[in-house]
């Protein structure tokens, strides 16, 4: 069945309510029913007992005293709801009967020997009867039936139930029309949702959902919605900044490479000069290339690496003092051109371990960073100690340091701190982006803290 949201919410209201009522409405008319039996089944037992003192017992037999006059009552006085009263032997053989009882007989029921109440038929007709001994001696002789007309109450039943059936049917179906107005009142804001949502295309998402008046569940609806469209504003806009960097990089050697090649071709040249030009276009060629496997790195970061080849890369472990020690290696000669000092500091119990892959990216991107930026004859600070919160890695130089007002934006992707006083050191604003990406692969935090002019200490916690 397929219903609208609206519709499944009024139906769905309607059921429980319905259950709800329909349990009422039972516990009204058994209460009704049980009440009305009390009271006749008192009646009866009065009859009954008082029945029972106007008997006497001569032998076996069984007989009502005073019967003459009961009958001359009986002929005087209208009943309008008469008690019949009737007398069985021990066996259930009749003794004696109540005049207004005439021809008929009301049943004997030998489960009911010790007294009980309940419901017969004489002459077709209903009757609530009770059947309570009669003792002598401390013997049963006999018993005494007393029956009142069960039609009057029966009636009264009936028209309970079709009362509370009709009311039944009219309340729920006047529930479902109140439930369904309501329900569609209260999805007016997911209606607005859609309406908003439905406009929103990737060129205007600053569009946002109204939120509703009320703190409820709609209203947590709504702002979840909004920050997803923020979040996914702000994912694109990175897009868009991001491929503009990335092809004002690329564009910037393509174009020197180009007119290098251009003054090359236009007159003959000696060879030295051949030598140099095209000494300098594989250098631009080699600029293209790092940036190019670096937007890789990006790319494969963003996309959580779903290749099995990738996978198993990033399910190594290595030892942390052993991926240093490869990285220095590969920097020795940086190091040596501007007359490092290396101090290393090692402080670490023997499960030292890290992914190989990620631990590389975030140690060899800080470390190449620190080596580009530091001073001639500075020294350079690598510490590792077993920390509260994992292993910490810090690493200090003493070059020229990042302004406070751009630390928090060194991760955004081809951003450099004031790169245009220091156009001799070659980067292109990757290197820290990528490390962020790798340590939050792994779950790592990095912390940068800085002074311009004195140096920079990367803080990576594994």
């Amino acid at each position: 069945m397929n219903l609208s949201f609206r519709n499944r919410i009024a139906l769905h209201y309607m059921i429980a309510t319905a259950i709800i009522v329909a349990f009422v409405f039972s516990v009204v008319f058994f209460v009704v029913q049980e009440t009305v039996y009390h009271n006749l089944d008192n009646d009866l037992t009065y009859e009954a007992e008082k029945h029972t003192d106007e008997i006497k017992i001569l032998g076996d037999s069984i007989q009502f005293i005073n019967k003459t006059e009961w009958e001359e009552i009986e002929h005087r006085e209208i009943q309008v709801n008469p008690v019949f009263i009737q007398i069985f032997d021990k066996n259930g053989n009749l003794m004696d009967k109540s005049p207004n009882l005439k021809g008929d007989e009301l049943p004997f029921r030998k489960q009911e020997q010790f007294g009980g109440h309940f419901n017969e038929n004489l002459n077709k007709k209903p009757i609530r009867q009770i059947q309570i001994p009669i003792e002598q001696n401390g013997k049963i002789k006999g018993y005494v039936v007393a029956a009142m007309s069960l039609e009057s109450s029966n009636m009264v039943f009936l028209k309970l139930k079709n009362v509370l059936i009709i009311s039944y049917l009219l309340l729920l179906a006047g529930l479902y029309f109140i439930s369904r107005y309501l329900a569609g009142r209260s999805i007016i804001p997911i209606r607005n949702i859609i309406e908003t949502t439905s406009k929103i295309k990737k060129n205007n998402l600053n569009e946002r959902v109204n939120l509703p008046d009320h703190k409820d569940e709609l209203f947590a609806l709504s702002s979840s919605i909004n920050e997803l469209l923020q979040r996914i504003e702000n994912a694109i806009e990175k897009e868009r900044q991001f491929t503009s960097d990335a092809s004002h990089e690329l564009r910037t050697p393509l174009s020197s490479l180009r007119g290098t090649l251009e003054v090359l071709i236009r007159k003959p040249r000696e060879q030295f000069e051949y030598e140099e030009k095209i000494k300098y276009s594989l250098s631009e060629i080699d600029r293209m290339t790092t940036i190019i496997e670096q937007l890789l790195v990006l790319a494969r970061l963003d996309s959580n690496a779903n290749t099995n080849n990738f996978v198993s890369k990033t399910t190594i472990y290595e030892s942390l003092p052993i991926i240093i020690d490869e990285i220095l290696s590969r920097y020795k000669n940086e190091i040596s051109a501007k007359n490092l000092t290396l101090e290393l500091h090692l402080d670490l119990a023997n499960n030292s371990m890290a992914q190989k892959y990620y631990a590389n990216l975030i140690l060899d991107n800080i470390v190449g960073n620190a080596i580009k930026y530091s001073k001639e004859n500075s020294k350079l600070q690598i510490t590792v100690i077993d920390g509260e919160i994992g292993i910490i890695c810090e690493i200090k130089d003493e070059g020229i340091g990042i302004a406070r007002k751009d630390i928090e934006k060194l991760f955004h992707p081809f951003y450099r701190s004031d790169a245009l006083n220091h156009k001799e050191i070659f980067g292109n604003g990757l290197g820290l982006s990528i490390a962020k990406k790798a340590a939050d692969a792994i779950n790592a935090k990095l912390f940068v803290e800085s002074e311009l002019g004195v140096g920079t200490k990367v803080t990576i916690a594994f």
